[in-house]
């Protein structure tokens, strides 16, 4: 009973490894071992990319208004720039709060 447990224990775990490489996600590692993150990798992931892409949007609408202010023509390379940086920022600091920490493969 025990090794059939094990089995399925270790055939689950190897799916979710081979799934996590399919799905072209960050490997999430827990910061600390002794306090549990707050939600699993696949939910906090979720969390922190709907976070990331909101500060995209909204990082390119900072910038059409700064343009505009400022009365400058638009840079799109320079636009997508600082809306990339900030979304990576954003998911960066929503993951971190979730109680892990980000390895790009």
């Amino acid at each position: 009973m025990l090794s059939k447990m094990v089995r399925a224990l270790a055939l689950g775990a190897g799916l979710a490894v081979l799934a996590g490489c399919v799905a072209d996600a960050p490997t999430l590692v827990p910061i600390a071992l002794t306090d549990p993150p707050l939600n699993p990798p696949g939910i906090a992931h979720n969390i922190c990319t709907r976070d990331g892409n909101f500060m995209y949007r909204e990082a390119r609408k900072q910038y059409e208004l700064r343009a505009q202010m400022g009365r400058y023509p638009i840079d799109l390379a320079n636009e997508e720039q600082q809306a990339t940086a900030a979304a990576h920022r954003q998911y960066v600091t929503c993951i971190s709060s979730q109680g892990y920490r980000a390895y790009d493969r």
